[in-house]
């Protein structure tokens, strides 16, 4: 698969842009808060409704608009497919694929697999665990249509019930009333504990041996699911912990408090790991997940590079060019000379300045 074009109209600081891409390594250019991360944030939007900022609609639209708009031109299979997205301030955002409007954003996931790689993923093994469960959820939804489906409403019934408990803090008279949304989250918890088990048993397959060539041989790498409750032991937890649930007003128990632990050499890198430790478990992990969705997509995902060459020494950033030769590529950087020394075949460089895109003349 891989991206033709993008389109946008009012979007942050593109008030148009029609920009093309060819099937190798695209590089926008350009000085910091120019707009070039813009770009790959609307690629990503396109591809999974969701901003990797976590920003909201009315955040992303055009100061003094009220609407915005994606276009996405690509390529799957030799099929061509389009993406509209319609953004607006103060209702729910429209997609249409091919002209056919969806109603719900889960259509959507799997047309394109995009994997997303910031400087923030560096910070990925040192920061909360709330970062790492987004990275599972994240391409666990691009990935899984079943675990999209369980996921939403996980949250839906996880939200229920916290309004629950909060009124029950209230009105004890209401507290039979937690059976019914304890039985949700078992059912969606349940499923969604064992679709990330298997996510990380089949990364940890993968991330051993790209750690092992990083590092030279001197690491190896472990990665293991740290769930917050037992499949088995879910439901009597749940109700174990009932209590405590009324008194802080927030369900304690379940995969929403989940984490993955990064053992290198045996040691949890996560708390007593270097920083260098930390950044090449980091890049490791995300090289894995390259890997991973080639394997179970049977295809080529596209990789958006966000100012990260930047942040990683020559051995690091060589093994990563090493590693996207095939692969659709956009980056991002304040200069591009480092790759044209690296020898790396570029398609197309873009110079991006104050929201305006301009090819420039390249010569491999």
């Amino acid at each position: 698969m891989y991206i033709n074009s993008l389109e946008l109209n009012n979007y942050r600081n593109y008030n148009e842009l029609n920009i093309s891409f060819n099937k190798g390594i695209t590089i926008l250019c350009g000085d910091n808060a120019q707009g070039k991360t813009n770009v790959l944030e609307a690629l990503y939007l396109a591809a999974t409704t969701k901003s990797h900022r976590g920003s909201k609609d009315r955040e992303i639209i055009m100061f003094s608009e009220n609407e915005a708009h994606i276009r996405v031109q690509l390529s799957k299979h030799d099929v061509g497919h389009k993406i509209d997205m319609h953004l607006r301030k103060n209702k729910n955002k429209g997609v249409a694929i091919d002209g056919l409007s969806i109603k719900k954003s889960g259509e959507l996931f799997g047309l394109i697999n995009i994997i997303f790689f910031s400087p923030e993923d560096l910070s990925i093994i040192k920061n909360g665990p709330g970062q790492r469960r987004r990275f599972m959820n994240l391409e666990l939804c691009q990935l899984n249509k079943i675990y999209y489906y369980n996921y939403v409403n996980y949250n839906k019934a996880l939200n229920q019930r916290n309004t629950l408990l909060k009124q029950i803090a209230a009105d004890k008279s209401k507290k039979d009333m937690l059976d019914v949304w304890d039985a949700y989250l078992i059912q969606y918890g349940k499923a969604i504990i064992e679709e990330r088990q298997a996510f990380i048993d089949k990364l940890n397959d993968i991330v051993k041996v790209i750690h092992n060539h990083l590092t030279g041989g001197r690491e190896s790498i472990e990665i293991t699911y740290e769930t917050n409750v037992s499949f088995k032991d879910y439901e009597k937890v749940m109700r174990k912990k009932r209590d405590t649930d009324i008194k802080y007003q927030s369900t304690q128990t379940g995969p929403h408090r989940d984490d993955i632990c990064f053992l290198v050499n045996g040691i949890d890198v996560r708390t007593f790991g270097s920083q260098g430790q930390q950044r090449t478990a980091a890049l490791s992990l995300k090289l894995a997940e390259i890997e991973l969705v080639k394997s179970i997509i049977h295809d080529n995902p596209i990789l958006l590079l966000d100012d990260v060459m930047s942040e990683l020494d020559s051995n690091r950033r060589n093994y990563l060019l090493e590693s996207i030769k095939d692969i659709q590529t956009i980056i991002t950087c304040t200069g591009y000379d480092d790759f044209i020394k690296s020898r790396l075949t570029i398609d197309k460089i873009y110079e991006v300045v104050n929201g305006t895109i301009n090819e420039m003349n390249i010569d491999n």
